[in-house]
């Protein structure tokens, strides 16, 4: 009796773990369905909008005397501005530091400058007067000699040299006259070009706290730039260079999106290949685009790395509101497409040396099938021969632990 008890037991042990087993089988395992129609061999790479066209708002190019340029006030990110906005605003300290010394330097130039005048006045009225004195002096030696016709001959002779020294004395005054004329011009035009620097330095600072205010030409969307010195995005506080991009006003008409394709996969893609793109933040929002350019020389993914990437432009077939330079898009590119095939879910094929199989859904259990396989995309892989349209397969292993067979990594494209 005994013994007929542990058979019993021993048989209803058994037959619970069948049932349990089974019941994994059909309640437990993902299936798919073959399925016919066309297949689509797609590449998919993130990439990030850019507008074709924009306008560069630069830091502006100012004097190196008056140092750095220092970002006070700036527009937030993304910010909607108008024409004739105020944008960015430039620290004016030393600029204001410049007007005043240049302002000082020019009152004290045209301070001597009037003081130069005035002395150069008092000495040609000295020089002057001693020419008179001189005129005066060769009229009356002039006189004598005139009314000498009856005086000895040495009188004459003594009265010949003061008139001959009367002359001299006069010719004199004269070029001293005429040079204190030359000398006075070349003071007042060295007085001048002198005052004419330090007005300009003036003109230059009062022009350079102008441009300290930069303000938009037009209206749009302000994209803050990434300073290249920090690699984040410009902010107040930030020291800049004259010329260096900070704000883009880009024309949201025409859009584009750039990727980076790996040299492996470069080969495949074609100018005006048909692009779906998706942002990243509306990921329910589809737009389309055209695979606009291909870079002809690969560079470097990041600066660290060696892997080599190609830029491929992507031009976007629409615009939309919230599709705005700096966001972060999957770019699906259609390289080609196969018509009136069957498929089936990559995630339900397994290799087993050279070889491919499935496990085929048959009644409560799944058969072990092997197929003849064709190209694939990153979802589902082409069946040539072993299966029909409709049959289940299992999307993972329900004899993981009685088999060794592993899903095949995507083939190429």
């Amino acid at each position: 009796m005994g013994n007929k008890f542990i058979t019993l037991s021993f048989f209803l042990f058994c037959l619970m773990f069948f049932v349990a087993c089974g019941q994994k089988e059909t309640q437990q395992i993902p299936v798919g369905k073959v399925a016919k129609g066309t297949l689509f061999l797609d590449l998919y790479e993130e990439g990030e909008v850019e507008a074709v066209q924009s306008i560069n708002i630069v830091a502006p190019l100012i004097s190196w005397r008056y140092g750095n340029l220092k970002i006070t006030e700036l527009a937030k990110d993304g910010q909607e501005v108008k024409a004739g906005d105020t944008l960015i605003v430039f620290d004016p300290s030393e600029v204001l530091k410049g007007i005043v010394e240049a302002e000082s330097s020019l009152e004290i130039a045209k301070a001597e400058f009037d003081k130069l005048i005035a002395q150069q006045k008092s000495d040609l009225e000295e020089l002057r007067a001693g020419y008179e004195v001189a005129r005066i002096s060769h009229e009356i030696s002039k006189i004598r000699f005139e009314s000498a016709e009856y005086e000895s001959e040495i009188k004459k002779k003594e009265i010949q040299l003061n008139l001959d020294k009367a002359d001299i004395a006069l010719e004199r005054a004269k070029e001293q006259i005429d040079n204190r004329i030359k000398i006075q011009k070349e003071e007042v035009k060295q007085k001048n070009l002198s005052i004419m620097q330090f007005q300009s330095r003036l003109d230059e600072a009062r022009e350079t706290l102008k441009k300290l205010s930069v303000v938009t030409p037009s209206s749009g969307i302000a994209i803050i730039s990434r300073n290249w010195s920090s690699n984040n995005k410009f902010q107040i506080g930030d020291q800049c260079w004259g010329g260096f991009p900070i704000i883009q006003l880009p024309d949201l008409s025409t859009l584009k999106a750039t990727v980076k394709i790996n040299e492996v996969d470069v080969a495949k893609i074609k100018k005006d290949l048909r692009v779906e793109i998706k942002p990243d933040a509306f990921s329910d929002s589809t737009f389309t685009g055209t695979v606009n350019s291909i870079a002809n020389l690969a560079v470097n993914k990041d600066g660290s790395s060696k892997i080599k990437i190609f830029p491929v432009e992507i031009l976007l077939n629409e615009s939309d509101k919230n599709l705005l330079p700096g966001l972060t898009v999957s770019c699906r590119i259609i390289i080609d497409k196969i018509e009136d095939v069957l498929f089936i879910p990559l995630d339900a094929v397994r290799a087993e040396g050279d070889k491919y199989f499935v496990y085929k859904k048959n009644g409560s259990g799944y058969d072990k099938a092997e197929i003849e396989t064709g190209q694939n995309n990153s979802d589902y892989m082409v069946v040539v021969s072993g299966l029909k349209e409709g049959d289940e397969i299992a999307l993972v292993d329900p004899f993981a632990e009685e088999t060794t067979g592993e899903k095949p990594e995507n083939s190429e494209i």
